[in-house]
């Protein structure tokens, strides 16, 4: 609570100097908070591969399947959700076309990655062990992480295995050592994150809003996360208010860093030792979630991919509405936990079906804001999920007992 309370304090006091609008202090944050979004993506990548490998080389992989059967069931639950609100939202709320005008004057957002499905799926296959880590792939890196980490379960006792899981578990605690480091001095990282949005609000860079799709995002996004998610926890016996207020510094962290994956440290060290969850289902539950729990992207590909094509002159049925929820939340299972993911893929669905993709350049200069509430969104959908299959587990194992 204490430190929730400095985080806020921080948001508060980051706000009021962006808001001054001191060329000098907004460089100053802006170079403080490059900073620390670089120091956690740099621990975000070996957080992932060192917590599944020794999750799987300390425990095995026997009742694992259970544990990866009910997160992939959780996630498709909580993303499906998310997904049907915002249609619903869609329908209710009735975004109109833009003015022609203002469709030509978008223009074409540049460095989209053109690739294909199959090219997707062939590019999560490794061939280099040492490429997947350069670019931070994580479904590769998750790939590795698991032959490795269930090659060592396999691998007969012995005095070699001992020193390579030791030293594995060494390593991963130096890496939470680090990463409580970076917490501990985060309030000033908060003060420079927040001092560096307000500054661009106040410039007009996020105050160009089209309203009713604007509208259908957030609200999407809000319902979810303060109504959706917290009955998921309710079915499961979870008190909401009890779990969210332990995770909120993760959320808080992800609402800044607008990347899932640069604040998967914060999150497995929140969960472990905020909300007392077994490090054996968070350092399992919670990297995998960061890959596919995209509750947020995938309300964003629907709405926006339903708003694009209406102003391309296609009619919006039901038909079409199911098609692209389904569309939206597989392809929203694997999209990189980065900012601007969701942008990017939703991009090239657009490009790929010959939509007018200029209406996402009108989009671009207010989705700093969509992208925030979508990575808290996401990471909080995270955290619920595993909970739930922490609690799930927990009963599996008193039930065994008895």
């Amino acid at each position: 609570m204490r430190r929730t309370i400095i985080w806020i304090g921080a948001l508060i006091v980051g706000t009021v100097l962006g808001l001054l609008g001191i060329g000098w202090l907004d460089q100053l944050m802006t170079f403080i908070a490059t900073i620390y979004t670089r120091l956690f993506q740099l621990l975000a990548v070996p957080t992932i591969v060192l917590a599944v490998i020794t999750t799987f080389a300390s425990f095995g992989s026997k009742g694992y399947g259970k544990i990866f059967g009910r997160t992939l069931t959780y996630t498709l639950l909580t993303t499906f959700a998310a997904a049907m609100v915002g249609a619903l939202l869609y329908l209710i709320i009735a975004p109109g076309n833009l003015p022609a005008e203002a469709i030509a004057q978008g223009g074409k957002p540049t460095d989209v990655p053109q690739l294909t499905y199959y090219e997707h799926f062939i590019n999560v296959i490794p061939n280099n062990i040492v490429k997947p880590f350069l670019e931070g792939n994580v479904l590769s890196l998750l790939l590795l992480a698991f032959a490795v980490g269930i090659g060592l379960s396999k691998l007969p006792d012995s005095d070699n295995k001992a020193v390579v899981v030791k030293g594995l578990l060494g390593l991963q605690e130096l890496l939470f050592l680090l990463i409580r480091g970076l917490i501990w001095i985060l309030p000033l990282g908060i003060v420079a994150f927040s001092a560096q949005l307000s500054a661009q609000v106040s410039a007009g860079l996020v105050a160009s809003s089209i309203g009713k799709y604007v509208l259908v995002i957030i609200s999407g996004n809000l319902i979810q996360f303060f109504i959706v998610l917290p009955l998921f926890l309710l079915t499961r016996g979870l008190n909401p208010f009890h779990v969210m207020g332990k995770m909120m510094p993760a959320v808080l962290m992800a609402l800044f860093t607008k990347s899932s994956a640069a604040t998967l440290p914060v999150t497995m060290e929140t969960a472990e030792e905020g909300l007392g969850m077994r490090k054996s289902v968070a350092r399992f539950v919670l990297p995998i979630c960061t890959t596919i729990n995209m509750n947020g992207c995938a309300a964003f590909i629907l709405v926006t991919s339903l708003f694009v094509m209406q102003n391309g002159g296609t009619p919006i049925t039901p038909g079409l509405i199911l098609l692209w929820l389904l569309i939206s939340v597989f392809s929203a299972v694997g999209n990189a936990g980065v900012p601007m993911g969701c942008y990017f893929l939703t991009l090239s669905l657009m490009s790929g079906i010959g939509a007018p993709v200029a209406i996402l350049g009108i989009i671009l200069p207010i989705y700093t804001i969509i992208d925030m509430i979508e990575t808290a969104e996401n990471v909080w959908s995270d955290s619920c999920v595993a909970t739930m299959v922490d609690h799930d587990t927990n009963k599996d194992t008193q039930e065994e007992k008895i």
